[in-house]
């Protein structure tokens, strides 16, 4: 016999709701079921008006990202058997709410087009590819993992408290994954742009961020090595 999970879910529907509510559902589960499969079953069996977001189920696009139990997780990653006690999911926090689990993203991926994520050269290119060292290319590795999918900026107490200005630590990681990338040659100017209070020096290295991604990356590590990159430029006065 399947056994059943009550999931309590956070709903907002704005065309007829004020304020926040949430509903239970008893899920029958079975071995390896995951949050994602529950929500699924829920829509199909129980009330197709829950709203959230889903693409790939495999832990690559990001777009499940949602709060479980307290902490925010990929609900495709998320095991029913590995969580403990009565399972709660909101929507990821400090994120304005459109319904249900669904977030706006638009100031995200604004913050994330701030940082110019993508190769910048400056040079002529060469006659075939830009060669890339075995060296070089594993300064990349974890950092260049990021799925953008907020869970870090989401748990961010800095992001929360400027949710407009600041960065975040998304943002900032997929900075440091260009400033380090050897092929790139605009570190510079990607310094001074991150350089700024709302930029690196708004983290306060409270680690939020690297407790709640889902792929092991530390943003609170990239944000202090590009600290550490603009003190030594500063110093040398190369900024």
């Amino acid at each position: 016999m399947n056994n059943v999970v009550p999931v309590r879910i956070m709903r907002f529907d704005p065309d007829t709701d004020t304020v926040p509510g949430y509903k239970t559902y008893n899920v029958p589960t079975v071995p390896g079921m995951t949050v994602l499969h529950a929500l699924y079953q829920i829509v199909e069996r129980q009330d197709g008006s829950l709203s959230f977001r889903a693409a790939c189920r495999s832990g690559v696009c990001g777009s499940c990202a949602m709060n479980i139990n307290g902490a925010n997780r990929l609900a495709c990653e998320t095991q029913i058997g590995a969580l403990r006690g009565p399972i709660t999911v909101k929507p990821l926090p400090h994120l304005p709410l459109i319904k249900d689990l669904v977030v706006d993203m638009a100031s995200f991926f604004e913050n994330y087009e701030r940082i110019r994520p993508y190769l910048i050269t400056l040079n002529e290119p060469p006659v075939k590819e830009r060669l890339q060292s075995p060296e070089d290319r594993k300064k990349l590795d974890n950092y260049i993992d990021c799925i953008l999918c907020a869970c870090c900026t989401s748990a961010c107490t800095s992001t929360a408290g400027n949710p407009n200005t600041y960065l975040g630590p998304a943002a900032l990681t997929k900075a440091y994954r260009f400033i380090v990338d050897s092929r790139d040659e605009a570190q510079a100017e990607r310094l001074r742009l991150v350089a700024t209070e709302d930029g690196i020096f708004r983290c306060h290295t409270i680690f939020n961020c690297t407790e709640d991604c889902p792929k092991g990356i530390s943003p609170t590590v990239a944000i202090q090595e590009i600290k550490k990159m603009i003190l030594g430029r500063a110093l040398t006065g190369r900024l």
